[in-house]
């Protein structure tokens, strides 16, 4: 098998890892949701509850869960997107990006939030996935990495724009807002060198 072969064959494999890895994960939020409604919302008081030195500690558990199958729904298309495309640039990798946004939202929607205000969903980790993909491509200097950010800023930029605003009570911008800044500071924190020609794939 010759060198484009293999990597071709890496290429295919490593998209079917974290195609895998994605549908599990936005297969588990359903599962989580359905045990939260059968045991009639019984896990929603395990979200983050801003100012609780309890609820601190448990935070993580949060982007686990929602209020609702709507609230799901709302967060699958987005997750599963965004976490296969950073996948594709390693497993062990996404999931260590992941669990810094997942932890840094965790604590910034804690100290954020109204105090007595309970917070759960993975649209942190979305937003923070949203915002490393964004920045990725530049800091690294690589052209593909650019053009996906920008593919995705331009498709799902007023979006998370708007999401970062103060306008509904009922959603938590706290944590859209810090699950975004949490996304841009690890895409810096894990840049990994810049190839020895400025821009290139």
């Amino acid at each position: 098998m010759g060198d484009t072969q293999v990597e071709e064959w890496s290429r295919v494999e490593r998209a079917k890892a974290a195609g895998m890895l994605m549908l599990g994960w936005v297969g588990l939020l359903w599962l989580i949701e359905a045990v939260d409604y059968a045991t009639g919302h019984a896990l929603d008081a395990y979200g983050i509850a801003a100012w609780d030195p309890g609820s601190l500690l448990r935070s993580p558990l949060a982007a686990f869960l929602h209020y609702g199958f709507d609230h799901v729904a709302a967060n699958s298309v987005p997750l599963l997107v965004f976490g296969f495309v950073a996948a594709l640039g390693g497993i062990r990798r996404f999931l260590a990006v992941s669990a810094l946004i997942i932890v840094a939202d965790g604590i910034g929607t804690w100290l954020l939030s109204a105090p007595g205000s309970i917070t759960a969903g993975a649209s942190g980790l979305v937003f923070g996935l949203f915002g490393y993909l964004v920045v990725r491509g530049f800091v690294e200097r690589k052209v593909l990495g650019i053009v996906v950010g920008v593919v995705i800023g331009l498709y799902w930029g007023a979006t998370a724009f708007y999401g970062i605003l103060p306008l509904d009570d009922g959603i938590s911008w706290q944590g859209h807002l810090c699950g975004l800044a949490a996304g841009v500071v690890t895409a810096l924190y894990f840049r990994r060198p810049a190839p020895s020609t400025d821009f290139t794939l």
